[in-house]
């Protein structure tokens, strides 16, 4: 059996979620002693015995829509977003005082050409205004996109607005960084679990184990409940075309 909660499982929360999964996991009565913290992704999702892992909404709507099951989309309370949902924070340097626009005449740094909100929110944001980026940098990882940022390797990024939270608290970016601008709320990070799976008891499993944390863990996730997303409102999400040369990883 496997299960992962990898998406925001820095090194700062791995505590807080290996607590989290060992409640999920005696309210679900089965899975897997330990978290998954060194498998691919991809193989992780679509694993057979896939009990529970988190996703990104692009992977989900464009490849694992019909492999996996829906379980949920925890809910972080972020401001200005409905329950369920996130948005992506573009950044730049503290000491650059260029808009957004201005911004576009330089190198844009996202973490992979499948992630919601690190290429297909800022790209759909940028293109709607008849901007794009004169250049590209693919770093892998949000956190590689803030550090390229901050370094003076790339002008401007767009991060996950509760991995911006995260490296905030967890990391020395925060002061290095500022924020020139939002996307529209998308539905967020979905729990997933293999096809073969009934989702309910899971799903109840996970909100009781989120009642069950300590405040003090919650707080550290920044969880607030499980909600209820269909497939086709992470489906209706736009999804915009692949940079060209870059290679599609998660």
């Amino acid at each position: 059996m496997t299960a992962q909660l990898g998406m925001y499982d820095m090194p700062g929360l791995h505590g807080a979620n290996d607590r989290f999964w060992d409640l999920i996991r005696r309210n679900l009565g089965r899975g897997p002693d330990r978290l998954a913290r060194d498998r691919d992704a991809w193989d992780v999702w679509l694993d057979p015995d896939l009990v529970l892992a988190q996703t990104c909404g692009m992977p989900y709507r464009t490849r694992l829509v019909g492999k996996v099951q829906l379980v949920g989309t925890p809910d972080y309370g972020l401001t200005d977003c409905p329950p369920g949902h996130y948005r992506s924070i573009f950044v730049a340097r503290i000491d650059d005082d260029r808009s957004l626009a201005e911004l576009c005449a330089g190198t844009f740094a996202f973490n992979e050409t499948l992630s919601q909100s690190g290429w297909a929110a800022p790209a759909t944001h940028l293109a709607a205004r008849g901007l794009s980026a004169a250049q590209l940098k693919q770093t892998g990882a949000h956190a590689a996109s803030a550090r390229a940022v901050a370094e003076g390797d790339a002008d401007f990024a767009a991060l996950d607005a509760l991995t911006w939270l995260l490296l905030q608290d967890h990391t020395d970016l925060g002061p290095r960084l500022r924020e020139v601008g939002q996307t529209a709320p998308t539905p967020g990070l979905p729990l997933i679990t293999a096809r073969h799976n009934d989702p309910a008891p899971i799903a109840q499993a996970v909100r009781a184990a989120i009642t069950d944390l300590p405040e003090s863990d919650r707080a550290a996730l920044r969880l607030r409940g499980l909600t209820d997303i269909s497939t086709a409102m992470y489906r209706a999400v736009p999804t915009p075309p692949m940079p060209q040369a870059s290679t599609p990883r998660v």
